[in-house]
């Protein structure tokens, strides 16, 4: 039994999540989903656990998935959600990224970046207008660099059995020309070797514009999920810090999966 957490603000960016997550996994009959809302004061607690109730209860609604409320009382969210990875296992953690309003942007995004930050737990970061409609194609952006060290094989594998997609392994770099260099032809095959039950097709775009070559990638292959391994000063961190924000992730909609080495 494999456990997903949801948090929850009641927030449209955290409710949209939630019913993505629910779409993700409604064929997977050994998963329990978790919605999570932390609130700062003991006076909140029934109204949280009314509004956890309902949202349970509309969600539940023709889902075979276990879907269990969760209100904790606390001043740290990230703290929070560290705490119940860890006493119930959890092996992935879905969030939205931002809402329409201040508050939503101030809340979910913060938040969602720095879970990624703290490496807790693989994260699912979900657009504000992502729909689920099936895992057909995935992305994995790589550096190719030492990947046997710095590929979490694990974890990715557990999406990619969960939904069984095609893989496309993309790397960008503007110095790749005509063919790609000895280095990375060695680097490709042992990646080759690692996800060789998936059957891997290659990309090696030459490109100045990382974000641009993703962005054109990820419409033209039709990609439902990015998968991105955080490093310091890594891609994860140029794309939320740099001005392709609201380009790449916030008006994105593809899912974006960080999953640290």
């Amino acid at each position: 039994m494999q456990t997903v957490i949801v948090p929850v603000d009641f927030s449209q960016a955290s409710l949209n999540a939630a019913q993505y997550a629910i779409k993700m996994l409604e064929g997977s009959y050994n998963t329990n989903l978790i919605l999570y809302h932390m609130y700062e004061k003991s006076s909140e607690e029934e109204e949280a656990n009314r509004l956890l109730l309902n949202l349970k209860d509309e969600l539940s609604k023709n889902c075979p998935l276990r879907i269990e409320g969760m209100a904790v009382l606390g001043e740290h969210l990230i703290n929070e959600i560290e705490r119940v990875v860890h006493h119930r296992h959890a092996s992935l953690v879905v969030m939205g990224i931002t809402g329409k309003t201040a508050l939503e942007q101030t809340f979910i995004g913060s938040n969602t970046l720095n879970l990624v930050d703290q490496n807790v737990v693989p994260v699912l970061i979900i657009p504000p207008d992502a729909r689920f409609k099936g895992i057909k194609n995935v992305a994995l952006t790589s550096d190719f660099r030492d990947v046997r060290i710095t590929t979490p094989t694990v974890p990715i594998k557990s999406v990619l059995d969960l939904f069984r997609p095609a893989l496309h392994v993309v790397n960008v770099d503007s110095s790749h020309y005509v063919s790609i260099t000895a280095e990375y032809q060695k680097e490709k095959a042992i990646m080759q070797q690692m996800f060789s039950e998936y059957n891997p097709e290659f990309y090696f775009i030459g490109m100045n514009d990382f974000f641009d070559a993703i962005e054109r990638f990820t419409t033209d292959k039709n990609i439902d999920i990015l998968i991105t391994i955080p490093r310091q000063h890594s891609l994860l961190e140029r794309i939320f810090k740099g001005h392709h924000t609201k380009k790449l992730v916030y008006h994105s909609h593809v899912p974006i999966l960080a999953v640290h080495e």
